[in-house]
């Protein structure tokens, strides 16, 4: 019986860093959208490359397993060269691997993640497997078992077992960490909030709860200055709108601008642990999970996991991979003690 039992993605990632990259901003009056360009029709050499594994379901196995966790994985991948590389890579990780699903006739999840020099990047997705899982190929044992079912995006298809799983795991007393994905924001607010209502801990970022909600972020104008409240009364308004049930924690990101949560009683924020940008592959996982598992850890806590969650993702976007920069909750409390002004405020509703 494991304590933690994470769903999501399985992929083999190839990193590819070009020199030749740019970074092109457009413009209009309320929205600006950066892309990352090559020259049209070159043949460019490659400045920097490396693989490795990745997926929402691989990256919160691994961190939740790091922070002390027994944890059990399901995800789903192909019989091929790049499920070998996964396996591999969990050769020497303390967790359980026996409800994975494995097809034949399937392909295993790979992308391409093209990096800037700014550390931010473009991923190129082929879902394989991923988008294939079945509610028939799904261990309910584990997740009975399991004080806490942490759901990563599911792509595809594969977002059609999120009623069932939710309902099962509220059923069987586990806690739910729900990581939203546009898959199944896209199905419209009116589905998305019967499976919001089940969920514990719900994480999105910006975007994400924007698309969810409807809500757009309004930008500061001559006379109203939103960006020198606390919480942007827009983003208040996203997380009214998010939270269903009384007991929920909801959390929405913010990339480098930090991140706010809301128990129903306060809002809170907390800014960026402050630390070198290598690749933002794999923050937002590192996020979610910490953040799930310090609320475990230290009693709903939010002020405190917020800084843990913060402090963790700052790790592995510091590294060139999703995982390479996962802390323990050993190295996060020091790091804590080296930096007590770093803190988590809040006000109230």
């Amino acid at each position: 019986m494991s304590d933690v039992v994470t769903i999501g993605s399985a992929t083999m990632d190839v990193f590819v860093e070009c020199d030749d990259a740019s970074v092109v901003s457009v413009r209009k009056k309320d929205k600006s959208t950066d892309f990352m360009s090559y020259p049209y029709g070159a043949k460019l050499e490659i400045s920097d490359f490396d693989s490795q594994v990745g997926g929402g379901g691989v990256n919160t196995a691994t961190n939740f397993a790091n922070l002390g966790y027994s944890t059990s994985a399901i995800f789903k991948v192909g019989d091929d060269i790049y499920s070998e590389g996964l396996f591999h890579f969990f050769e020497h990780k303390k967790i359980d691997l026996n409800s994975v699903i494995q097809d034949k006739n399937d392909s295993t999840g790979f992308s391409i993640i093209l990096t800037s020099f700014e550390g931010d990047r473009t991923v190129l997705a082929h879902r394989g497997a991923n988008a294939h899982i079945k509610k028939s190929e799904i261990n309910f044992e584990a997740i009975k078992n399991a004080k806490l079912l942490y759901i990563a995006p599911l792509n595809g298809d594969s977002n059609k077992v999120l009623d069932e799983l939710v309902k099962f795991a509220k059923e069987n007393d586990t806690w739910v960490c729900f990581n939203a994905g546009t898959t199944g924001i896209k199905k419209g607010f009116n589905y998305l909030s019967k499976i919001l209502a089940l969920a514990d801990v719900v994480v999105m970022n910006k975007e994400e709860a924007s698309m969810a909600t409807g809500i757009t972020i309004r930008q500061d104008t001559k006379d109203t200055k939103y960006s020198q409240e606390l919480v942007h009364p827009d983003i208040k308004a996203m997380f009214n709108k998010l939270k269903i049930s009384e007991y929920q924690v909801i959390v929405i990101t913010d990339g480098n601008h930090g991140a706010y949560a809301y128990d129903g009683k306060k809002y809170y924020y907390c800014p960026c642990f402050d630390g070198p940008v290598t690749s933002t592959l794999g923050a937002g996982d590192a996020f979610a999970s910490t953040f799930c598992a310090s609320l475990a850890r230290w009693d709903i806590d939010i002020p405190k996991a917020l800084v843990a969650a913060s402090i963790n993702s700052a790790g592995v976007v510091s590294e060139f991979g999703a995982t390479q920069g996962l802390l323990n909750f050993e190295q996060i409390e020091a790091k804590m003690k080296q930096n007590p002004s770093y803190t988590a405020i809040s006000e109230n509703k």
